[in-house]
């Protein structure tokens, strides 16, 4: 298929030239999700706009009161093996380190991750955990947009018109916040996910708050188990409330049966990981009791 190539070097050239060829382009950074459809013929765009070129938009930083930004145009492999992140986000470093072959994550983007929408990707559920929003420029100006709020369907966000994310915002956490992002897929880390799920929450003594359940590849979009978060909300967790709140993660899911597996397998699946997810974020007395710690 044959398509004119544009190489923005600046935000406002590419949000003009999006602008210019709205509906007949496609944006591209890394390239592992666009050239594949483009590939498979799924899609056939007339114009590419290449931002992969524009400077500043690498970049894992923290705020003095904590926030945490990412540059779109940041590789999943940085995130992976950010000191930075790995050290005060976990969760978000163990995710991307879940995203496909190493190759894939060496040159694909947070931001065109994101972008591309798929229900199954890794890096939504833990960054929608965490409360994060993306910031959006466009011929209007700039405007923030939570994560949770992005995506609309299956491929689908609300970027209008010449719109661009440039950059990924994560709020600070309260102290003793902790998350776990696990995986559920045929082959390992290179294939997609079946099911993933993060869950994190804040401790506060015996009991957690701030609970967020988000599951991923088990319905349109990533969502949040909001009855599974309620079960365990300002409680003192023990094995009964966890088994509670993974029968409800999976009564809530609302997975299709595809090639991958069968939409009752999935739902057995979400139960298997947020009962899992759950235990590596809030450690039940039993288990406090058997590793002898406090």
């Amino acid at each position: 298929m044959r398509f004119d190539y544009l190489e923005p070097h600046t935000i406002k050239e590419a949000v003009s030239l999006l602008s210019t060829y709205n509906g007949q382009a496609k944006v591209i950074a890394g390239g592992t999700d666009l050239m594949n459809l483009i590939r498979t013929k799924m899609i056939k765009p007339e114009y590419i706009v290449d931002i992969g070129h524009i400077a500043g938009l690498d970049y894992v930083k923290y705020g003095d009161k904590g926030a945490l930004s990412i540059g779109a145009l940041t590789t999943i492999r940085a995130i992976e093996m950010s000191a930075q992140l790995k050290e005060r986000h976990p969760v978000v470093s163990q995710a991307a380190g879940q995203l496909g072959s190493m190759a894939i994550r060496n040159v694909g983007t947070i931001g065109g991750n994101l972008c591309n929408a798929a229900p199954c990707a890794e890096t939504a559920p833990s960054l929608i955990g965490l409360g994060a929003a993306l910031k959006i420029v466009g011929p209007a100006g700039e405007r923030t947009v939570t994560l949770e709020d992005f995506f609309t369907g299956p491929g689908q966000t609300v970027l209008q018109r010449g719109e661009l994310v440039v950059e990924i915002q994560v709020p600070s956490q309260p102290p003793h916040t902790r998350g776990v992002y696990l995986k559920h897929s045929v082959r390992g880390t290179e294939d997609l996910a079946i099911v993933g799920v993060a869950a994190i929450a804040t401790l506060e003594g015996e009991r957690c708050r701030n609970v967020k359940i988000v599951l991923g590849a088990v319905a349109p979009i990533p969502m949040r188990a909001r009855n599974a978060e309620g079960k365990l909300e300002g409680k003192e967790i023990d094995d009964a409330l966890i088994e509670n709140a993974a029968q409800a993660a999976s009564d809530e899911s609302q997975p299709i049966t595809d090639v991958r597996a069968s939409a009752d397998y999935r739902k057995e699946m979400v139960k298997v990981f947020t009962r899992q997810a759950i235990r590596g974020v809030v450690p039940t007395p039993m288990h406090r009791a058997f590793c002898g710690t406090g």
